[in-house]
């Protein structure tokens, strides 16, 4: 006798002319699922001047009056990120801001040479110890250390909006995408421990977006933050630069001033700053002259 093997069942086919009516349904179900739940995402990333010196949170460490041998040669170098995150900030952006702290030292008298450092140099939590070993190998005497943090959080608003399709009503929620961004130079006597001046920058922006921009309008505002916080800080360093020349001058307890063989204040200083200097020095002669 011939057996037959039952064949499995057919599943009914879908029609073609249904196919984008379907999807539409899931889509929607998504987009539903999306504005109940109150999408809320963060981003956070950055460097810190504090965990790069002070590690592990050790004591911190107590200054010494800085001496500033003059001529000096300065280092410019970024604070490695702390987090394992791709940074926000290429490395051909870090070296164009780079290049606009050293183009202010260089318009020191006063300034021998300037270092730019790649970030590679410098360890996660490498210290004193670390700015101890490039001040060895590269020679330097101050170092101007940048850092940044920048926090970004996306929230659903009220402000949805409703795209009515053949399938019924697409619901695309609105985006409030707050950016904010600082930007920080700390300059730094490496001998001494002792910080001289520090010049911040700052950034804060809000914006809205549909939900399925929200990922490029965030990505823009963070290189835009980064932008105009450094920005600000490099306006800022310059007027620290000025001030930091004013308490030389006004409080001269706070910073020894030595010169290196065969550097002399003629031609070498400005006016202004070479009559601080020898202000100071007629100050220590009178004095002296006075014992």
């Amino acid at each position: 006798m011939e057996t037959t093997t039952p064949s499995a069942p057919r599943h009914p086919r879908v029609p073609r002319l249904l196919r984008p009516a379907l999807g539409g349904l899931l889509l929607l179900s998504l987009t539903g699922c999306v504005n109940f739940w109150n999408i809320r995402r963060e981003h956070h990333e950055g460097s810190s001047v504090v965990q790069f010196l002070y590690p592990d949170k050790t004591p911190y460490i107590q200054p010494e009056i800085p001496t500033l041998r003059l001529p000096l040669r300065v280092g410019v170098a970024f604070i490695p990120s702390m987090h394992c995150l791709e940074s926000g900030i290429s490395e051909q952006e870090k070296v164009e801001l780079l290049q606009k702290v050293a183009a202010q030292f260089k318009s020191l008298p006063f300034v021998q040479g300037i270092e730019i450092i790649p970030t590679t140099y410098l360890r996660p939590g490498g210290g004193f110890q670390n700015l101890d070993q490039l001040r060895s190998m590269l020679g330097i005497d101050v170092i101007a250390l940048i850092s940044y943090d920048q926090a970004q959080n996306t929230r659903d608003t009220e402000a949805s909006l409703a795209y009515w399709t053949i399938v019924g009503a697409y619901v695309v929620p609105a985006q409030r995408n707050s950016t904010n961004t600082l930007m920080e130079a700390v300059v730094y006597d490496i001998p001494s421990r002792s910080l001289l001046f520090r010049a911040p920058g700052t950034s804060a922006m809000i914006n809205n977006s549909t939900l399925f921009r929200a990922d490029h309008e965030m990505k823009k505002d963070a290189a835009q933050g980064i932008a105009d916080a450094s920005g600000q800080m490099t306006l800022n360093l310059a007027q620290e630069l000025e001030r930091f020349k004013v308490r030389i001058k006004e409080e001269p307890e706070t910073v020894h001033i030595e010169h290196k063989p065969g550097f002399h204040l003629g031609g070498a200083l400005d006016g202004g700053f070479g009559l601080i200097l020898a202000g100071l020095l007629g100050a220590g002669l009178w004095r002296r002259s006075r014992r």
